[in-house]
């Protein structure tokens, strides 16, 4: 986290500031392509989106290692001391985990409603014994609080031209698109650490199942079965983009560089996975370096338009904690 963001968005406690770095770091680290959108915001609203991202990435990693060296028991113990950890940081606004700690000051400062929060630590909790779905409902019901949420804890630090119920369903379906997007990118990841994110009736209907997956990913090996079923799983996840890209235009025009840039950069990961021949059982498809900072350098074209349009009273919009954080009539103005 730079002092200048920091600064900006009014984060003055050492103890705080330190916290807000340590989200930053874990943005940089596993979220290469968020991260890269996320510095196209404003500098004030950055520390913000960083603490979001790194208690999700906290509580994910909880549930995800693969170092062989925590077990089921200790992992749930993990989650459950984080757990008590948002509850009490949610509380009272402060707390001695770091991550927590920068959590609660976004959450105050920008009135998040907690239930979010509490939603998605249901769905990390189901990952510790939910190896699977039966069907696409299931999924959904799943995703709801894993991806869904995430998007509706964004849009208050975004900012929105039109009330923020409005704009929630399609922020919604955003964080889902983004997250069956790594489902099918990660499938054989996922295969690894015992799940299955693709629904089974799904892969019945291609005449695919565990099994079937498991021994490609042993083999490396691809199979038609499998190919046809990872492209209607893409048909779905393309389908929810389409859902969600009337609220880009629902954002406050300085953040909607951003997340364009993020919606850019995940449907890549979509072609990608096509132009590799759906072969995400066996490896994970990238993005080529070349297209990411196409799309970045177009991020950056739109930030300084944006900016030069709405100017820069948005940095001193970045509310202090507990305040009134209704930004949506003012914005309103300026769409």
């Amino acid at each position: 986290m730079t002092d200048r963001e920091l600064d900006a968005a009014g984060v003055t406690d050492p103890a705080l500031r330190q916290a807000y770095t340590r989200c930053r770091q874990l943005n940089a680290r596993h979220g290469r392509t968020y991260f890269l959108a996320t510095r196209l915001l404003p500098v004030a609203r950055r520390p913000a989106v960083h603490a979001l991202y790194g208690f999700a990435r906290w509580a994910d990693d909880i549930v995800d290692t693969l170092d062989g060296t925590t077990t089921p028991t200790q992992r749930a113990e993990q989650l459950t001391l984080l757990q008590h950890q948002l509850e009490a940081g949610l509380r009272t606004g402060e707390s001695t985990e770091p991550v927590v700690s920068a959590l609660a000051d976004t959450a105050l400062r920008y009135g998040i409603d907690h239930r979010h929060f509490t939603d998605f630590m249901t769905a990390m909790r189901a990952d510790l014994d939910i190896t699977g779905y039966a069907t696409y409902a299931d999924l959904r019901t799943y995703t709801y609080g894993s991806a869904e949420v995430i998007g509706l804890q964004m849009l208050p630090v975004l900012g929105t031209v039109v009330p923020r119920e409005e704009a929630a369903p399609h922020a919604a379906a955003l964080g889902v698109a983004f997250q069956l997007t790594n489902f099918l990118r990660d499938v054989g990841e996922d295969l690894d650490r015992g799940r299955v994110y693709l629904p089974a009736d799904l892969l019945a209907a291609h005449g695919v199942d565990r099994q079937l997956l498991r021994w490609s990913r042993d083999t490396g090996r691809p199979d038609r079965r499998i190919t046809a079923a990872l492209r209607e799983f893409e048909r779905l996840t393309r389908a929810l983009y389409r859902e969600a890209a009337p609220g880009l235009a629902m954002l406050d025009p300085v953040s909607r560089p951003c997340i364009r840039t993020a919606f850019v950069l995940y449907g890549g990961i979509l072609d990608a996975v096509a132009a590799d021949e759906y072969r995400s059982v066996q490896r994970r498809a990238v993005v080529p370096r070349r297209r990411r900072a196409v799309v970045a350098l177009d991020g950056l074209v739109r930030v300084g338009a944006a900016r030069l349009r709405h100017g820069t009273a948005d940095e001193r919009a970045v509310p202090a904690p507990g305040s009134d954080t209704d930004t949506t009539s003012p914005l309103r103005r300026i769409a």
